[in-house]
């Protein structure tokens, strides 16, 4: 086999790595067809990988087999206060001919990523694929993050279902009490996350502009009158988690979903879910999007049951423990 040998990443390299991006996107929509075509497309994804090299931060290592490239590792840092000393592998930030050279680059690229400080590490790859994946968890990487996809269901002629409606106004109040619970159920065992939890006051103050903002749609669930569960509805291009590679095309997405605790394990979860699902299809959306914690453990078999299927991962890794 001929030698391959690690440099770090350079302008020279978006153009080779965008077509290797084409290939691995074009592999990942047969198992995934919801995923956007155009990405197989090399000028496409040429314009995603100049995209993430253009980051500020932005740094990696290719793969060279003479002067082929056949992988390449490219990641850049996200705000720190919400996730430490980082760097990012977008899904538009790794391609590899064979898995086992992730473990070449990622030694390459995080030697210098660590001596920078930023020993946080974040990737993101095709949920499929579990030769790379456990090149990853061969790494040191483990799951933290799933994001999903399926279509959109056949619209109901009545909405919405029962002990399910439309939010006003006057549910701003409660509807801020409940953008606390998830941030507060997930910085519990055995998430453990960090996210902040919104003051009361913070939280109502982004419903008084949300909620009037028809992009959106938020239902609430009732039990014996009260308000005791939330879920939200909303273009999928509205979330700065799912990068370009990652949305189908025209798709909404399952953007929220809390129920406080006493309610949970009754059924109101999925009827929420089933709000969203319905008014996607009542949009013209022609997928439905969706993500969660791993370690939720609500989460991680509410979303399935409703017909959603794992598109990408998301990997962490912590240096120095």
């Amino acid at each position: 086999m001929p030698a391959v040998q690690v440099v770090p990443f350079a302008e020279g390299h978006v153009e080779p790595a965008g077509r290797l991006l084409a290939a691995r996107h074009a592999s990942h929509r047969q198992a995934v067809p919801l995923l956007d075509a155009r990405f197989t497309r090399a000028s496409d994804a040429v314009a995603e990988v100049a995209s993430v090299w253009g980051s500020d931060g932005a740094s990696g290592a290719v793969a060279l087999v003479g002067d082929d490239v056949v992988g390449y590792l490219l990641g850049a840092p996200r705000d720190a206060a919400m996730w430490g000393p980082n760097v990012w592998v977008e899904a538009a930030g790794l391609a590899v001919t064979r898995p086992e050279l992730s473990r070449e680059l990622y030694a390459r690229a995080a030697q210098e990523w660590v001596e920078r400080g930023r020993t946080a590490h974040y990737l993101v790859i095709p949920a499929h694929d579990e030769a790379l994946a456990w090149a990853w968890f061969g790494l040191g990487f483990g799951q933290q993050h799933v994001h999903a996809v399926r279509g959109v269901p056949d619209p109901r002629h009545e909405l919405p279902a029962a002990g399910v409606r439309l939010a006003g106004t006057g549910d701003i109040p409660v509807l801020a009490l409940l953008d606390r619970e998830l941030p507060r159920h997930q910085a519990a065992s055995p998430v453990f996350s960090s996210g902040p939890v919104p003051t009361v006051a913070e939280a109502e103050a982004e419903w008084a502009e949300t909620l009037p903002d028809h992009t959106f749609a938020c239902f609430v669930a009732e039990s014996d009158g009260a308000v005791v569960g939330s879920a939200i509805g909303c273009p999928l291009d509205l979330s700065s988690l799912h990068t370009p590679l990652m949305r189908p095309p025209h798709a909404g997405f399952l953007g929220f979903a809390a129920l406080f605790e006493p309610f949970r394990g009754q059924g109101l979860g999925r009827a929420l879910g089933e709000a969203v699902l319905d008014w996607c299809a009542r949009s013209g959306f022609q997928a439905v999007a969706t993500d969660w914690r791993g370690t939720n453990l609500q989460s991680s078999r509410a979303w399935p049951r409703l017909g959603f299927r794992p598109s990408f991962l998301r990997l962490h890794r912590v240096v120095g423990y």
